[in-house]
């Protein structure tokens, strides 16, 4: 575990494996380079891995701006500096939001591209008011548990939630949700009002995969469908009983889709 400096901010890194290729893992907002835990474990026996924290979220630094633009360069630098030659990336959520951005204009730096759950849309304006509000709320007050009872179906199937034996699951992430500062804020609103690379789609030339849990309410499939469409030969899957957190909800089946995608990539 280690921090770097870039693009005027210090970044947390988590280094595991010595494959002679590297993964870089880029988490979803509210949450850090754990989330990825289970894909870490399983592939650090053939692959070098970075998985890093977004300024303001995990261990890095909370500095500003928290704009998409200034985080995909916070990436773009992290590759540079910690990478001899492309890189697998993988991110989820608004770390898709970094692999779209890295794709387009930084191709020199991606190998391939694995996007979970994300989006190349700006956010719907009429999820605004309820995430601004919850936004206002957790700057007073942190993340209290009825925000977090309100963001944890945001965040994962229905199915997953009420399914006895993913109980300490739920505690556990619910408890990491929690675990955030007031300061996520900054990211939350760098999200709300992203732009989106819709004209930036066919810009990118690295090979594509594309993964969806059926469930998620936040990026929902048709977002999903959407950057398929707007990269040429991208394979998308749907991952059955999956919401807006598949790598946590379903490990076993993205570390297979993974895991065959990376050796026919490698």
């Amino acid at each position: 575990m280690a921090k770097i400096k870039v693009n005027g901010v210090e970044l947390f890194y988590l280094e595991e494996g010595k494959g002679q290729e590297t993964i870089v893992f880029s988490h979803g907002l509210l949450w850090s380079h754990r989330m990825f835990e289970r894909q870490i474990d399983f592939l650090k026996s053939k692959y070098r891995i970075i998985a890093y924290d977004h300024r303001g979220q995990g261990q890095s630094e909370v500095k500003g701006p928290f704009d998409m633009d200034t985080l995909a360069q916070d990436a773009a630098e992290l590759i540079q500096k910690l990478c001899k030659g492309p890189a697998h990336f993988v991110g989820l959520s608004m770390g898709g939001f970094m692999g779209l951005r890295l794709g387009a204009r930084n191709p020199e730096l991606i190998k391939s591209l694995c996007l979970l759950e994300t989006s190349a849309n700006a956010e719907p304006v009429e999820n605004h008011p309820k995430y601004k509000t919850l936004n206002g709320l957790v700057k007073w007050f942190g993340i209290l548990p009825f925000i977090a009872n309100q963001v944890m179906p945001i965040m994962f199937a229905q199915s997953w939630l009420s399914d006895p034996a993913n109980k300490d699951q739920v505690k556990r992430w619910k408890r990491e949700l929690r675990n955030n500062s007031k300061s996520v804020t900054g990211p939350v609103e760098g999200v709300i009002y992203r732009k989106g690379v819709e004209d930036e789609l066919a810009k990118i030339k690295a090979p594509t995969l594309i993964l969806v849990g059926d469930e998620d309410v936040a990026t929902k499939p048709e977002k999903a469908k959407f950057i398929q469409m707007g990269i040429k030969n991208a394979t998308l899957h749907l991952i059955p009983g999956a919401g807006h957190s598949s790598c946590i909800e379903k490990p076993d089946e993205v570390n297979r889709l993974l895991h065959d995608w990376l050796q026919s990539h490698s």
